[in-house]
């Protein structure tokens, strides 16, 4: 009897660990530019701004993401229209020569914009906190420089409080990879997805999600080495820039 699992197993779990990689990265991105605009707004002088984005940031922080992505799958699919369903659920194709796109199924759009609201709102904090450890006095000096708001903003504000909210970031990289597992609730079929469906065709349960973890603890190692490089990059960065 073997024990290990057989290639057409263990390429479920490939395919899921690409469903897993893809949709982190997807939700990470649009996350990342949408909590970055979420910053923004709850450091605005225009108090309906700031209370707005203080709002989505108390919604979304202070509920589950598993209730979070079941709203997004069933409640939506409940309030949108008969016809946008049809056409979300369609199979849409565009071929740009040797490449095909495909349109993806619902549960890995819902998955997705389930991920991306959630995750937005801790890392708007993240860029809001670091956007706070920048000193005041900098805002200060660009503007004794004749700056604009925003120049300062972009030029000596933002580099310094990217470099405070780096660490941080990457810590909610890490656990948007690991929340991703919550999207099996609604059939996307990720890592743990796939684990599921090894196990209950093979019994083998060690062996299935054994390796899922395995998948999982490199992913969040990539992360980790990447933090390290950017952040001995930007030191050394910093201390040509003083030579």
């Amino acid at each position: 009897m073997h024990t290990w699992l057989e290639p057409k197993y263990f390429a479920w779990l490939e395919q899921g660990l690409v469903v897993t990689v893809l949709l982190s990265v997807c939700a990470g991105v649009c996350a990342t530019f949408c909590g970055f605009v979420l910053a923004i707004a709850r450091t605005a002088a225009n108090a309906a701004m700031a209370r707005a984005a203080a709002l989505y940031v108390f919604v979304f922080r202070n509920s589950p993401l598993l209730v979070q992505l079941l709203f997004w799958y069933f409640g939506a699919a409940a309030l949108m229209p008969a016809e946008w369903m049809t056409w979300l659920n369609a199979a849409h194709v565009v071929a740009l020569g040797p490449l095909t796109l495909r349109w993806p199924s619902f549960e890995l759009l819902a998955g997705w914009l389930g991920l991306t609201c959630y995750t937005t709102a801790f890392i708007g904090e993240e860029f809001r906190a670091g956007l706070r450890g920048v000193s005041g006095a900098q805002a200060q000096a660009a503007a004794a420089l004749g700056m604009h708001r925003y120049t300062a903003l972009r030029y000596v504000i933002l580099p310094q409080a990217l470099r405070i909210a780096t660490p941080p970031l990457a810590g909610q990289y890490m656990n948007l990879v690991k929340n991703s597992s919550l999207a099996m609730a609604i059939g996307v079929a990720e890592l743990s997805y796939m684990s599921r469906q090894v196990d209950t065709e093979t019994f083998k349960t060690f062996q299935a999600f054994g390796i899922a973890t395995v998948f999982y603890v490199l992913t969040i190692a990539v992360i980790e080495v990447a933090l390290v490089v950017w952040q001995r990059t930007g030191t050394r960065a910093l201390s040509r820039g003083r030579a």
